[in-house]
């Protein structure tokens, strides 16, 4: 199931600004260990943080509700971007690429071109995002206030905005084959969680505030779940 950040903070999607500010301070005030020890959750606030961060930008905020209704369009044609069923998923992209207007041959042209020339690359550029995560951590761990050390971990974040950019231009390049719905679903999750995860690291880098940091690491672990679907969805199908 993927995350909600307006389930997070308990708010409806209707919400206004206002009242989503006001939602956060509460559950920040409920769940921080320096308001309230007796209440305090470092996983609940790393939550409520990364969803704010969202939630609390108008633009953002925008983006994210078009995500939101992609994915559900998609759900709604029986694809789940998260851990769903997947033989129902299956069968579903079986029966749309039986479709009559599009002939067998030219169907498996387009499935293949897909493949070589979106999933592969945007699964590898998502791939040389995420596996350096624990090696930059691990380095910049020995002093984080040491200018050179943070600056090869702002460098290596820089090299992940680059990736993902590319990798956004290629997944956008061409429209994805109909029995690759469920693939393209994961994909576009997965950029979106690398993303929000590149964000936080990157306000970790401004503030020091480990929880920026876990935060991080956590919507990269969801992202590099997200791949691994993708990949069991392609074996799948093909």
């Amino acid at each position: 199931m993927r995350s909600d950040h307006y389930r997070t903070l308990n708010v409806a999607p209707t919400a206004t600004q206002a009242e989503i500010k006001q939602a956060y301070r509460q559950l920040a005030k409920q769940f921080h260990p320096d308001s309230n020890r007796e209440t305090a959750n470092h996983e609940k606030i790393a939550r409520v943080n990364a969803a704010y961060e969202v939630l609390g930008d108008p633009e953002h905020r925008k983006s994210y509700d078009q995500q939101l209704r992609y994915l559900t369009q998609l759900e709604d044609a029986g694809f789940s971007a998260g851990r769903g069923n997947r033989q129902q998923r299956t069968a579903a992209a079986q029966a749309r690429h039986r479709k009559p207007q599009q002939t067998a041959q030219k169907a498996d042209e387009h499935l293949q071109q897909w493949l070589t020339q979106v999933y592969t690359p945007v699964s590898q550029l998502v791939l040389q995002i995420l596996k350096p995560l624990k090696e930059q951590i691990d380095a910049l761990a020995a002093d984080p206030f040491d200018d050179f050390l943070m600056a090869d971990f702002q460098e290596y974040l820089e090299d992940c905005r680059d990736r993902l950019s590319h990798a956004e231009t290629i997944f956008h390049s061409l429209p994805n084959p109909k029995s690759l719905a469920g693939v393209a679903a994961h994909l576009y999750y997965c950029l979106n969680q690398v993303d929000d995860g590149i964000e936080q690291l990157e306000f970790f880098t401004l503030n020091y505030d480990d929880s920026y940091l876990h935060t991080g690491q956590e919507l990269f672990r969801i992202a590099s779940g997200l791949r691994r679907e993708a990949q069991a969805a392609v074996k799948e199908v093909t």
